[in-house]
């Protein structure tokens, strides 16, 4: 099964105290996880009910050898150490131990497992993606712009959390009982993330930067000993990437792949459930 809450490497109430990005450069002092790289909006007592976004497909650059993952979504939850849940979907570019690149779409609702979007995604297709949730009903949507298609799915979840907004890169995980571990970060060179809104339950939108609430940079920063759930070393991805400043408009950033990742700090990881990303030829 696919899991995507964040293992975050400093402790909440550090993230919290992130003052807002408003400038292009990269963030001097970003947060950092293990997984996720990006930026994530919260507020104590707000409460999210959608959000959006639009990026260009990277294109995954494969070497022979191991499998690498990569993944770039929008949703809704996942952020604290008390999230339970998290709304999302997004595309993939995944390298096989081949040298091979494949592309993917998929939505989940954590802690159910990813489902596959049938839909082609190829390096250079602009994307749309939303996701909105109201009361336990979250309606998943997803345009290639690019090719014509789209894709739309609404249903009823059994727990949500929308105490964030996430537009993220990830390192998918890979977990069982066992316990889990990062998935080696596939080179994809960088993704930007434009047109990035938040609408909350009162029907206020806005950007990523907007006073309604606070932004966190993230730098996916992974520390190799570092698992989760059995707490058990499993390994992890050696590379890295890092999101930029915001721009002027507060609604767009770029995330970056980096061979040579921040050093990560002492870990304070935070539990999070399984993953499985799509089998590789």
């Amino acid at each position: 099964m696919v899991r995507r809450i964040p293992i975050l490497l400093t402790s909440l109430a550090t993230l919290l105290a992130f003052a807002p990005v408003v400038d292009a450069r990269a963030p001097m002092h970003p947060a950092q996880s293990a997984n996720w790289a990006g930026y994530v909006v919260s507020k104590p007592g707000v409460r999210f009910r959608r959000v959006a976004s639009t990026w260009v497909q990277p294109a995954a650059s494969c070497s022979v050898g191991e499998r690498q993952y990569s993944a770039y979504w929008v949703g809704i939850g996942g952020f604290h150490s008390t999230a339970n849940a998290l709304e999302q979907i997004g595309t993939q570019s995944d390298c096989s131990s081949k040298g091979q690149a494949f592309y993917s779409a998929w939505y989940e609702v954590v802690p159910a497992p990813s489902v596959h979007i049938p839909i082609a995604v190829r390096p250079g297709d602009k994307l749309s993606a939303s996701v909105t949730v109201v009361g336990k009903t979250v309606k998943f949507y997803l345009a290639n712009r690019t090719r014509g298609t789209v894709f739309t799915k609404q249903l009823h979840a059994k727990q949500v959390d929308v105490t964030a907004a996430d537009w993220i890169a990830e390192a998918p995980s890979s977990c069982d009982q066992g316990g889990c571990q990062t998935l080696p970060l596939a080179n994809f060179g960088s993704v930007s993330f434009n047109h990035a809104s938040a609408r909350n339950a009162a029907g206020h939108t806005g950007a990523i930067r907007d006073p309604g609430w606070s932004p966190t940079a993230i730098a996916l920063s992974p520390d190799p000993g570092l698992s989760f759930g059995t707490g058990i070393a499993t390994g992890g991805t050696s590379a890295g990437a890092m999101p930029s400043g915001l721009s002027a408009s507060g609604d767009a950033f770029t995330v970056t792949y980096q061979e040579t990742p921040l050093p990560a700090p002492s870990p304070e990881p935070t539990p999070i459930p399984p993953s499985q990303p799509p089998v590789l030829p």
